[in-house]
Order: structure tokens, then C-alpha cells, then sequence
């Protein structure tokens, strides 16, 4: 078995262990078991592409941020640092996928429509919840606006990547926007059933699509 298989398999028996700890309630384990994702997919990232890591750098970096937002959000107390983390998350994501884009023009300058759709999300998002961020309102909207991006330069990818990286990204992207957007409603607006295993199971898809994406556009190179 390679090597990256084994950081694959690992990861995703923590994230079995991960849902488990959720659906039974004992949320004290996950202080054991949720800072173990990014770091197994980070190193399932590196031994899939050790060649071409200066190129993978900034993904890297992002799930080093991804890490550092999944501990602190196990409390609620630390919400606006687990948060800052996200946003620098998406960000270094951001960069890597206009970097990918930057060889062959710009995708959605040529179709800036695209554009409506994610604006409207963001801005009716953040309407949506505003009544209850109160002091929250701002970097809560600071945040609808940089994840709506990062999926606008990841749409920017059509035709820059070959097709089964670009479903990758475009899939990983999506997952993450729904992931936060269910995270957002939950925390407040209303708190829903089974919500922590929703929010859970489409954050690590999410992460692993993008990660999935990143080797298979690595491969193809």
C-alpha cells in the first residue's frame, strides 16, 4: 500500500471516530480525535505530490489553518479565533486557485454573470442572519464575502484544469460553502437535528475534494 493510501485510510477512521463521538454525544473525546483530520490529510497531500510540494505549499498552508480552526472551535468561547482561521483558510486557497487560473485568462471575466449568484448568496445569507449576529454581524459578513470568493475562483478554474480536477475543486468548494452556511444557521438562527453531523460530514468531503483536486491536477501537470 502507498504510502499516501495510508494517510488516506487514516483519515478517514478519524473521521468515522469523529461522527461517532457526535451522534453518541461525548463531546470530550473530540479534543482527541478532530485535531487528527487536517494533519493526516496534509500529509496524505505531501507523500501523494513530495516533488512538487513548493506547488502545493499554499493548500498546505490552508490546512494548517483548517487545523488550527478545528481546535478552536470545539469551544464556543473561541468562535472569532476558530473563525480567523477559516477565513485565512479560504484566502490561501483563494491565492492557489487564481494562481492556477492566472496561465490562461480569466474564466469569469468573460462571463461576470457568474458572479450574480455568489453575491446574492452572501449578501442574503448574511440578511438573513443579521437580526441575531449583533456584534458578529461584521466578520460574519467579512467571512460570507471570502468563502463566496474562494468558490468564485474555484468556478474560475473552467477550462484551466482538466475536467476531473475541476470537479474536484467545484465540489470541494460547494461542500465547504453549504458546511459553513449549515455551521451559520445553526449557531444563529436555529439550532436543527443532527446538525453537527451535517456541518461535520460536509466540512471533511469538503476538505478532501480540494485535496483531491490538488493531486489530480499535480498528476496531470
Amino acid at each position: 500500500m502507498k504510502q499516501s493510501a495510508i494517510w488516506f485510510l487514516l483519515f478517514w477512521l478519524a473521521v468515522i471516530a469523529d461522527l461517532s463521538i457526535i451522534i453518541t454525544g461525548n463531546e470530550s473525546l473530540r479534543f482527541y480525535v478532530k485535531p487528527l483530520l487536517m494533519p493526516l490529510l496534509m500529509l496524505a497531500l505531501i507523500s501523494s505530490t513530495p516533488e512538487k510540494f513548493s506547488s502545493i505549499r499554499l493548500i498546505v498552508i490552508g490546512l494548517f489553518f483548517s487545523f488550527l480552526g478545528d481546535v478552536f472551535l470545539i469551544w464556543d468561547k473561541y468562535f472569532i479565533p476558530g473563525l480567523i482561521c477559516f477565513l485565512l483558510t479560504h484566502i490561501f486557497y483563494i491565492i492557489y486557485f487564481l494562481r492556477l487560473a492566472s496561465k490562461h485568462g480569466s474564466f469569469l471575466k468573460k462571463n461576470p454573470w457568474l458572479i450574480l449568484p455568489l453575491a446574492a448568496y452572501a449578501i442574503g445569507m448574511v440578511w438573513f442572519l443579521f437580526p441575531k449576529l449583533g456584534a458578529l454581524a461584521a466578520p460574519v459578513a467579512i467571512y460570507a464575502a471570502v468563502i463566496s470568493t474562494m468558490l468564485a475562483s474555484c468556478i474560475n478554474l473552467f477550462r484551466k484544469v482538466k475536467k476531473p480536477a475541476y470537479i474536484f475543486f467545484i465540489a470541494g468548494a460547494f461542500f465547504f460553502v453549504l458546511s459553513d452556511s449549515l455551521l451559520a444557521i445553526n449557531k444563529f438562527y436555529q439550532s436543527f437535528t443532527f446538525a453537527g453531523i451535517a456541518i461535520m460530514s460536509t466540512y471533511v468531503l469538503a476538505q478532501y475534494l480540494i485535496v483531491r483536486g490538488v493531486i489530480t491536477e499535480k498528476v496531470d501537470s
